[in-house]
């Protein structure tokens, strides 16, 4: 089960990835992970998420700072 931070820095780059047009594979591809994994992981069906790395890699890939990634505020 994905917990409400977790939620949150999904939603968050699925808003900057779609904004930016960039598609799923595109950033898979960017980050150096499997074609499925960001699919995976913005599906919220399975208990896949992010790691650090990948919030790092996928801020680089989006030109964003990691902490644009994450809440402002304790959840």
């Amino acid at each position: 089960m994905l917990t409400e931070i977790e939620k949150f820095v999904i939603n968050k780059v699925r808003k900057f990835r779609t904004e930016r047009k960039i598609s799923q594979a595109d950033l898979s591809n960017r980050i150096g992970v499997s074609s499925g994994f960001i699919g995976k992981v913005e599906s919220l069906k399975y208990n896949t998420k992010y790691n650090l790395n990948h919030i790092n890699n996928i801020s680089k890939a989006l030109g964003v700072s990691p902490k644009d990634l994450l809440p402002k505020e304790h959840l």
